[in-house]
């Protein structure tokens, strides 16, 4: 499982034209699934994500969380995470699963995240052509990958 988390102002995703996610001060985190992911990755990843000490304290010091912050999560599927581009210049999307394994594991990946912050957690339409606008706050971005716990 791979995540692009990026601190955010604001953010929303849209669906032909219409809002389908949006949130205020908080996480994007865009999500690409592998058949390899388990309920072992997903409890990773959301306990990292919603744990992660990437907002200004007091002091202007990266050292709250977006629990600390009472910030939202907005939750994107993005199988191009698992792109690979190692020959020729059209990457291959073969790890990236597909939808027949990745929903399930998209929505409890949703399910793991409202368990543990305790709010709802916004989020794209799985598959769909999604534009999503963000306000990229510092920037800070963090990239995490499940199978490569750095």
């Amino acid at each position: 499982m791979r995540a692009v988390i990026q601190r955010v102002s604001e953010c929303s995703v849209t669906v032909d034209e219409k809002i389908v996610g949006s949130i205020s001060a908080g996480l994007l985190v865009l999500l690409g699934i592998e058949d390899a992911d388990t309920v072992e990755d997903i409890e990773w990843l959301s306990n990292k994500i919603i744990n992660l000490r990437i907002f200004n304290d007091e002091n202007n010091v990266m050292n709250k969380s977006v629990i600390d912050i009472d910030g939202s999560i907005l939750l994107v599927s993005q199988f191009t995470l698992h792109a690979s581009t190692k020959k020729g210049n059209r990457p291959s999307y073969i790890k990236a699963s597909k939808p027949d394994v990745a929903i399930p594991i998209y929505e409890k990946m949703i399910e793991q995240l409202e368990n543990d912050s305790r709010k709802k957690i916004q989020t794209g339409i799985f598959g769909a052509d999604m534009k999503v606008r963000l306000l990229n706050d510092g920037p800070v971005t963090i990239v995490m990958d499940t199978k490569n716990k750095e």
